[in-house]
């Protein structure tokens, strides 16, 4: 028997609630790593006897070909979880996305990174629910809050947090010129309930509204929208998915909550910095990342200097290889500071 397993076999084990999610969690994490020990070396022999066998006159190309890919893969998913040991990586996300100025083409570029993160999700197989919409007055979209439920959510879309750019020829324009416009995405992990963020309710302004959305999706006939208003910050959260105001007003705290935990951190880490005079490379909202469609395609991470040809595959979801690229250079201390990329202007 572990010590870990000795420890929640103990009489007082549950006498401490949050003490006890904690071992836990450490455990669950254990067993996970020895697992996937287990699954790598399982797949080594296996690729071993395929050698023997290929060896000895046997066709098991196509096989080996496989079994190394699927090995290649999983060490791949080992390596970026290894990274990924922040306090908060294994839980799941809040994702919320606003336009930058310019009206209906930094709303539709809105749009266009809200696809491209829900088709991320599907690629990885995570839930995702958008609990708020709000529709641009011609297209894309105002504001959008989506939650992400799956392990190491948080830990990979934090990666993705900033303002993105895209560079392409306006389809809003009849003259058909070039258009540079903005967006920005916040990343929060989603909380659980004995986290310490104490919410007074003389502090909460609550409004509720009718439910809207675009393509008259989550209409509903009832004042069930919830907006909160934090008045000592200012923050306004809104929840209209749900057709139960109550339900709104849950998921709305729940969002509220992440946001005043990740700006007591953020005050907490600011004071450490200025203490120890550490200089962060990269401020919260920094431009991250442009989307080049025209005069030429291409992806490139201000962070990390990576470029990506293939601009349609990226919008479509396929975010992984960027992903883990940055948590690669921030592991090892060779992000970069986010640049302009004046050359796309």
């Amino acid at each position: 028997m572990s010590r870990l397993e000795a420890r929640a076999s103990t009489p007082d084990f549950w006498k401490d609630q949050a003490e006890a999610q904690r071992v836990l969690q450490r455990r669950r994490r254990l067993e996970q790593d020895r697992d996937l020990v287990l699954s790598l070396k399982k797949k080594i022999e296996d690729l071993a006897v395929l050698v023997e066998w290929a060896e000895a006159g046997e066709a098991v190309d196509a096989e080996f070909a496989q079994s190394l890919d699927t090995l290649d893969q999983e060490v791949q998913a080992g390596e970026i979880k290894k990274m990924l040991g922040g306090e908060h990586d294994r839980k799941n996300a809040i994702v919320t996305i606003h336009p930058g100025a310019g009206g209906t083409e930094s709303q539709d570029w809105a749009e266009m990174l809200l696809r491209m993160y829900l088709r991320w999700t599907e690629r990885r197989s995570f839930k995702r629910e958008v609990i708020d919409y709000q529709p641009g007055e011609e297209a894309g979209l105002k504001s959008a809050t989506a939650t992400v439920a799956g392990d190491y959510a948080y830990g990979l879309l934090a990666a993705e947090a900033g303002v993105h750019r895209l560079v392409r020829i306006s389809p809003f324009d009849q003259a058909a010129r070039r258009h540079t416009s903005f967006a920005s995405v916040h990343v929060w992990p989603e909380l659980p309930e004995d986290v310490d963020i104490v919410i007074d309710e003389k502090d909460l302004r609550i409004d509720t509204y009718r439910s809207s959305g675009a393509g008259g999706q989550h209409v509903n006939v009832t004042d069930s929208a919830v907006r909160l208003t934090h008045l000592p910050t200012g923050m306004v959260v809104s929840c209209q998915n749900e057709r139960s105001q109550h339900r709104n007003r849950d998921s709305a705290m729940k969002v509220l909550k992440a946001r005043l935990y990740d700006v007591k951190m953020k005050e907490n880490q600011a004071k450490l910095d200025q203490i120890s005079g550490v200089k962060k490379d990269i401020a919260f909202g920094s431009q991250i990342r442009s989307y080049v469609l025209h005069p030429y395609q291409m992806v490139k991470d201000h962070r990390t200097k990576e470029q990506v040809g293939d601009i349609n595959r990226v919008l479509d979801g396929d975010l992984d290889y960027l992903i883990k690229t940055y948590l690669m250079k921030r592991a090892n201390g060779t992000l970069g500071e986010a640049d302009s990329d004046d050359d796309a202007d």
